[in-house]
């Protein structure tokens, strides 16, 4: 089966915990890396079937610009059927404390 990656960045905390929320709760994807990006930005990653993930990535985008506290998308994408070898550069892949929670 297709496997995708969907990434949102966002200004601030609470709104890239909204997108973290609405993306695990409107999709079949497993939550892999989230992080500070840079100067208080932040940034989640998920991944799971293509459709799924895109899904995903809409339902996030949506309530982090939903959020009271001046959510801000900075940035968001989806990359269907990545190369395994992007998983060596990027912290996408499933890691051990996550795979009990692979979809």
């Amino acid at each position: 089966m297709p496997v995708a990656v969907g990434v949102i960045q966002t200004d601030g905390f609470p709104p890239v915990l909204a997108a973290a929320d609405a993306m695990v709760k409107a999709g079949s994807v497993t939550l892999v890396s989230y992080d500070k990006a840079e100067r208080g930005q932040f940034f989640v990653a998920v991944r799971g079937p293509v459709s799924e993930v895109k899904r995903a990535v809409q339902a996030g985008i949506e309530a982090a610009e939903q959020q009271p506290y001046n959510g801000k998308v900075l940035t968001h994408y989806m990359i269907p059927n990545p190369p395994e070898n992007i998983e060596t550069v990027l912290p996408i892949a499933y890691s051990d404390e996550v795979e009990e929670f692979r979809v």
